[in-house]
């Protein structure tokens, strides 16, 4: 055994730890630390790879950008952990049987029958000119470039949809109208009075 497989191994056996741990334990904090991890150890896997444009981008989005502000709302909100753990053991037996099956299904799906290391070579190795996001950015934008758009007008429907479910009009709330808010003149505003001065006697 390489010493590349001795890593892999490494990052795989982490990798599976941390999801199980995501899911098992029962405090948010915590679960979202695990997946944290997680994150990292699947950018690891992305650099054994040598996509190191996919493993960078994965720790500053995800780990960066959202886990933080997953962790921020998590700690703000002080989630009642008494009724997080009140249906744990009634629900135990069903969601322990659909993720055995779930094993079961992706054993039998990407096993060594058909992803083994006899089946699939290894890949070859690369120049040291060769830069994998040049590499990715021409299969996107030629070979898979109607699939991107048809993701990306996906994801533009979803966003106003969810834009025009949570916009609701309320008869108390008070709106600015942008047309007049244009259209008005200083005289509409301001009124200027004339007032005559007066001059303060002083006191005997």
């Amino acid at each position: 055994m390489t010493f590349e497989q001795l890593v892999f191994y490494f990052f795989a056996a982490v990798l599976v730890m941390a999801a199980v741990m995501v899911i098992t334990i029962r405090n948010p904090v915590k679960s979202a630390l695990f997946l944290v991890l997680a994150f990292f150890t699947a950018a690891g896997l992305w650099i054994l790879l040598e996509a190191e444009f996919l493993a960078i981008t994965l720790v500053l989005v995800y780990v960066g950008a959202v886990m933080v502000l997953f962790l921020f709302v998590v700690m703000m909100l002080d989630v009642n952990l008494v009724r997080l753990r009140e249906g744990f053991g009634e629900y135990l037996p069903i969601g322990g049987a659909v993720g055995i099956l779930l094993v079961l299904e992706m054993i039998i799906i990407l096993g060594p029958a058909r992803f083994g290391l006899e089946r699939i070579a290894a890949p070859m190795g690369h120049s040291a000119d060769y830069s994998n996001t040049r590499e990715l950015g021409r299969v996107l934008y030629t070979v898979y470039v109607y699939p991107f758009e048809i993701a990306a007008l996906i994801l533009l429907v979803a966003i106003i949809g969810a834009i025009t479910l949570a916009l609701r009009r309320r008869k108390d709330t008070k709106y600015q109208d942008p047309r007049r808010q244009v259209a008005v003149s200083p005289a509409d505003r301001v009124r200027l009075v004339k007032m005559s001065a007066e001059k303060n006697r002083a006191k005997d």
